[in-house]
């Protein structure tokens, strides 16, 4: 499982012209499943994200999560993260999880999230055309790969 993580002070999706969800400060993540991701990669995933020390403390040093900030989580479904680019100019997604895998996991990874962070998770629909609207705060941009744990 792919994540690309932007501190944001500001974050939306918008469906069929109409906003589903917003937040104020925050992190906006995207999130990409393949096939061979698991709720080991969910569970590892969202305390990751949740204890990312990318927000500024009184020094201006990035010391705190985003839940030192009591700040708000917006999370995309995002296919194109596991896209390999290896060979020629098309990228493949090949090991992107399919509908019917990723789904259950996409809501698995909303469901964990907003417990780990004990608040309430924006999020888009899964599989729609989604508008992402963000103003990058630093500009801070994170991208964490499940498989590539240390």
């Amino acid at each position: 499982m792919r994540v690309l993580i932007q501190r944001v002070s500001e974050a939306s999706v918008t469906i069929a012209d109409q906003v589903k969800s917003a937040i104020g400060a925050g992190l906006l993540v995207f999130v990409g499943m393949e096939d061979a991701d698991t709720s080991d990669d969910i569970e590892w995933l969202c305390k990751k994200i949740t204890q990312l020390r990318i927000f500024n403390d009184a020094e201006g040093k990035m010391n705190n999560s985003v839940l030192d900030i009591n700040g708000e989580l917006l999370v995309i479904s995002q296919f194109t993260l596991p896209a390999n680019t290896k060979k020629g100019n098309r990228p493949s997604y090949i090991t992107a999880a399919k509908p019917e895998v990723a789904i259950p996991l996409y809501e698995l990874f909303l469901k964990q999230l907003s417990f780990v962070a004990q608040r309430p998770v924006g999020s888009g629909e899964f599989g729609a055309d989604m508008k992402v609207r963000l103003l990058n705060d630093g500009p801070v941009t994170i991208w964490i790969d499940s498989k590539s744990r240390g």
